[in-house]
């Protein structure tokens, strides 16, 4: 049944699909994402917004989308928020030019500086590694704090990891959700994880500040127990996971054991695509949702 619901609610109104949605979208409005983001951190948890949304092709509304983004700057800002922001490049303007997106990342960059709050570049598919790496590359010449995201199931992200890691590097390490072809990305999971753990490793080894991205339970505590046995300072790392993914009281362990927990809080109009891609991993989701509709008619 949940999977049923969840393969064919993409061809429902977007009315009827929204209640499924709801687990993983901080609503659609700059003040809904930031009613939640102040609940988390009443619970000890950090946050980072985005705004969902990709592949723009209007330089109008990369624009916007950039103006949004500086203007939840200010918002973290007057309402003492522990919250940075998470932008994709494609969103501000990639597809449209790569000078495009550098002009509006840097503008983010700037406000960043200015608020003295964090940016996080985001990661998307491997087409655009090179040219995200560029716009990172820009962006430090603005603020350092800036950090850009890796994917552990790309071949090449070990050795990119050699290449710029050091004491001012930060890196959301994360397993990666694109389609990627064998020819440049590990395929199996046990490959992406032993992957990620050498990622992780290396971080530490250079003095780099690592986001650890992931829902996987088993990979969680392989990091545990290898922070424990090397001693890994606090200060280098920070667990991070996406809003509304069951873990099942987790969070809520590693919290009480003094890790620094980073919820990353998806929000905006663009919240249909999104859900769905959230539902097909977790479609035990639905099933709680039909079951709380049904309770509550």
């Amino acid at each position: 049944m949940n999977t049923l619901i969840t393969s064919i609610l993409p061809y429902l109104p977007k009315w009827f699909s929204k209640p499924f949605a709801k687990p993983y979208v901080a609503g659609e409005t700059i003040d809904t994402a930031i009613a939640q983001v102040k609940l988390l951190n009443q619970k000890g948890f950090s946050a980072t917004l985005d705004i969902l949304g990709e592949h723009v092709k209007s330089k109008d509304t990369a624009e916007n989308i950039t103006r949004q983004y500086c203007k939840l700057y200010h918002h973290i800002n007057d309402n003492l928020l522990d919250c940075t922001l998470s932008v994709k490049p494609t969103h501000i303007g990639l597809m449209i030019s790569q000078s495009e997106a550098i002009l509006n990342m840097s503008t983010i960059a700037q406000n960043a500086k200015e608020y003295g709050n964090f940016l996080r570049i985001d990661m998307e598919s491997s087409q655009y590694t090179n040219q995200t790496f560029e716009i990172f590359n820009n962006c430090r010449l603005i603020t350092k704090n800036v950090g850009v995201a890796i994917q552990a199931y790309l071949f090449r992200s070990l050795d990119d990891i050699e290449k710029m890691a050091n004491n001012h590097f930060n890196s959301r390490i994360c397993k990666g959700i694109y389609k990627e072809s064998n020819l440049i990305a590990f395929q199996d999971r046990e490959d992406i994880k032993n992957n990620y753990l050498l990622m992780a490793k290396t971080m530490a080894v250079k003095g780099a500040f690592a986001g650890y991205a992931t829902h996987d339970q088993d990979l969680i505590d392989r990091l545990l127990d290898w922070i424990k046995s090397e001693k890994i300072s606090k200060h280098l790392f920070e667990f991070q996971v996406l809003f509304g993914v069951p873990m099942n009281g987790r969070l809520e362990t590693l919290l009480e054991k003094g890790y620094k927990v980073r919820i990353y809080v998806p929000f905006g109009p663009d919240w249909f695509e999104y859900s769905v891609r959230r539902l097909k991993e977790n479609p035990n989701i639905a099933k709680y949702v039909l079951s709380n509709l049904i309770k509550n008619r």
